[in-house]
């Protein structure tokens, strides 16, 4: 068992949160480490029956940020699927298990925890990087591969390798690539005009903020107006008032969907008429029943569409057969899926460091294409793209 960590690695969190980094710590004092007697684990993960694999997805099952966790569960579920009907993996059945961290870094410890109490040998996961960032310690100790669809923050990847991990893997890519790409287009796109940048102060919405800010004013163009707001906000006219004192044309917003949605449907009410750009928390269909038809016209960048692929049709058609869309992370959830699965393969093993030695030196086929990572274990050439809010749809711009 490994629980005896899990308190040990909490108090750490709360000494760390407010400065945006979640690493686990059982070195604060004397005083804390009495709560914390014998905090290492050497025991090993519980077996799974000869006949099945373990594997777990986590992110946020419940809570404000649900349908991201939605999105994960599918994707991993139609994954788990479709392999178990060819087979499985090494000719075992693959069952998937479900942590439910409501993007709440000290939940995200107690779920890895309990993951690995429930000797799952991988895990797609988690959504936010304020979950995956804690929780990253602790496969990583127990060499448990790890492949978040979504978490973006570059520090995720950062830290890992400065601590020699090499079993953490993104299908996703980082905020500052992400931001870098909207900071070029905002400054070409409003040459002259003036943008105001915006962020919730998360390490997520922050961190896609500032690098979006930084390629802008390398670019050329300075922002009219920089701040922040407090995520689950309920009226948000004081920053709108802003906006419009400031003479806004255009807003770029660092944070999540329900936020988002809820900024732009009071500026609109507000007779605020500047356009609005933000980021890929806003792949939900949840971003347009908040904002309803004040969305129209609300840009997010996001990857580049890869629906049509040839080695995504079959299983688009999957999930809609299940009567489910493939929106947002979901197939980055079945892309994990699939990555781990395809190097558990060609190592001919489960274990983590076997698997993920196959991944470092391998380009894989996924729902996405075909994916390499570089020794961080970060994509090596993501793409993105503008999609626009239209009718309750987004499209991809060209």
């Amino acid at each position: 068992m490994v629980s005896a960590r899990c308190d040990c690695r909490l108090i750490g969190e709360g000494f760390h949160m407010r400065l945006g980094v979640f690493r686990s710590a059982c070195v604060l004092g004397a005083a804390l480490l009495s709560a914390c007697t014998n905090g290492s684990s050497t025991s090993k993960q519980p077996q799974a029956p000869a006949d099945e694999i373990v594997i777990g997805v986590a992110g946020p099952m419940s809570g404000a940020l649900k349908p991201f966790g939605e999105q994960l569960r599918r994707g991993a579920q139609q994954a788990v699927a479709d392999l178990n009907a060819q087979g499985g993996v090494l000719g075992k059945q693959v069952r998937l298990v479900i942590g439910d961290d409501q993007c709440d870094p000290p939940r995200a410890v107690r779920v890895a925890n309990n993951l690995v109490n429930k000797g799952v040998v991988f895990v797609a996961g988690h959504f936010c990087s304020g979950s995956s960032i804690p929780a990253s310690e602790i496969y990583a100790e127990e060499g448990i591969v790890q492949i978040t669809p979504a978490s973006t923050n570059p520090k995720l990847t950062e830290m890992a390798a400065a601590d020699g991990v090499q079993t953490l893997f993104r299908t996703t890519g980082r905020d500052d690539r992400q931001g870098t790409f909207a900071g070029a287009w905002l400054a070409t796109k409003y040459a002259g005009k003036n943008v105001a940048i915006l962020h919730d102060r998360s390490a997520y919405g922050r961190e896609v903020a500032d690098e979006a800010l930084r390629a802008m004013e390398a670019a050329g163009l300075k922002a009219a107006l920089r701040d922040t707001y407090a995520q689950k906000q309920a009226d948000f006219s004081a920053l709108i008032a802003k906006l419009k004192n400031s003479n806004i044309d255009a807003v770029y917003i660092g944070g999540y969907h329900n936020d988002v949605a809820l900024i732009v449907r009071q500026a609109r009410e507000q007779g605020f008429n500047g356009e609005f750009a933000s980021v890929d928390a806003l792949n939900t269909s949840e971003f347009w029943r908040i904002a309803g038809s004040s969305g129209k016209g609300v840009r997010f960048t996001d990857a580049a569409s890869l629906a049509d692929l040839p080695g995504a049709r079959t299983v688009v058609a999957n999930f809609r057969a299940h009567g489910s869309e493939p929106e947002g992370y979901a197939l980055n959830a079945y892309a994990a899926v699939q990555a781990w699965a395809a190097g558990a393969e060609i190592a001919k093993s489960t274990i983590g460091s076997d698997i993920a030695a196959a991944l470092h030196a391998n380009t894989i086929p996924t729902v996405l294409g075909d994916l390499d990572w570089d020794a961080k274990g970060d994509l090596k050439n993501p793409r993105y793209a503008w999609y626009v809010w239209s009718g309750g749809e987004f499209f991809e711009e060209p």
